[in-house]
């Protein structure tokens, strides 16, 4: 039983590196940007389960955790519908600091 649970540790670590890697390198599109960052919370959430799956606690704190992230990509989501709106596009290079 324990081989499955560094094997699955591995796995949620190497999927966290994996969303690391595509937010600094594909960092063009915003969409692109947000969907790395959910990548990288969906491993986290998976090595939090794991971790309280091993301790045999309760689960309601990883349920907390699942509703803060899925709040976390509502709000994403609508800052990218109003960036589209308001510039036409999700190019970072579009966007101007000095604009309001």
């Amino acid at each position: 039983m324990m081989i499955f649970s560094k094997f699955f540790f591995s796995i949620a670590l190497f999927m966290f590196m994996g969303g690391v890697f595509s937010f600094i390198n594909y960092h063009k599109h915003l969409l692109n940007s947000l969907l790395s960052l959910e990548y990288m919370m969906l491993s986290s959430f998976w090595l939090l389960c794991l971790q309280l799956s091993s301790i045999g606690s309760e689960v309601y704190f990883g349920l907390f955790f699942l509703t803060l992230v899925v709040c976390e990509g509502a709000l994403g989501l609508s800052l990218l519908v109003y960036i589209v709106r308001s510039h036409g596009n999700d190019y970072f290079k579009s966007f101007n600091i000095l604009e309001c």
